[in-house]
This record gives C-alpha cells, sequence and structure tokens, in this order.
C-alpha cells in the first residue's frame, strides 16, 4: 500500500493554488471541473500530492488546529523571507528541537497550519 494524496477542501480555488506554488513550490499539474459548481485541482513534486477541492456552494471550510502539513524546505532562512515578503503570519518558529532539523508554521489561505521544514546532515 501507498499514500496518492491528502484532500483539503477550499474556498478560493485560485487563492490556495497561487499559495501551494508561491509559498510552498508545489507544481500544479491538473485542474478540472468535477461538475456543475465543483473544481478540482492536483498539485505536486515527485511523491507528495495534493487535491484541492472547491464545491463552489459558498459554505465555509473550517479545518481543524490538530492537523499540520509539513514540507521540506531547501533553505529555512530563505522560506522565511519568502512568507515575510507575501505577508503571511509566521504562527510559531523557528524551532530546532534536534541539531539536524528546523522549522517554523504559518497557515495557508483557509486555515491549515503547514510547517516548512529544514533537514541538515
Amino acid at each position: 500500500m501507498s499514500f496518492c494524496w491528502s484532500t483539503l477542501r477550499v474556498n478560493d480555488l485560485d487563492r490556495s493554488i497561487l499559495f501551494y506554488t508561491e509559498i510552498i513550490g508545489l507544481e500544479l499539474i491538473e485542474r478540472f471541473s468535477a461538475g456543475p459548481k465543483t473544481e478540482i485541482a492536483f498539485l505536486g513534486n515527485g511523491e507528495t500530492k495534493v487535491e484541492l477541492l472547491c464545491d463552489g456552494t459558498g459554505r465555509t471550510v473550517s479545518v481543524g488546529n490538530d492537523i499540520s502539513w509539513g514540507f521540506t524546505v531547501t533553505s529555512l532562512e530563505d522560506s522565511l523571507s519568502l512568507v515575510r515578503e507575501k505577508g503571511i503570519v509566521i504562527e510559531s518558529g523557528p524551532i530546532q528541537p534536534g541539531p539536524h532539523v528546523r522549522f517554523f508554521f504559518i497557515r495557508d489561505p483557509d486555515g491549515l497550519k503547514v510547517q516548512l521544514v529544514e533537514q541538515t546532515a
């Protein structure tokens, strides 16, 4: 068995695609209509796949505080600069729990906690 993707319902598909491509660095693989008001976008790099689903009903998406997605980055400093430049609030960090890992948390446009992680040696 292998993991296929993680699905996230979003309020604004364009805004979420922008976040996950510009900030996280995922590539937009496919975007398509899945019904009269529903649109889906798949993003990914390698084995990492994210499905964004916007159902167009106008209901507010609610993401809990007890889940987060983590993405590795090449440079934590570059990522910190990018999110600050884009006006994204840093929720917590940078944190260095061990000698070979540093990370910080931000939120995506719908409130999902996203962890950006730099691993060394």
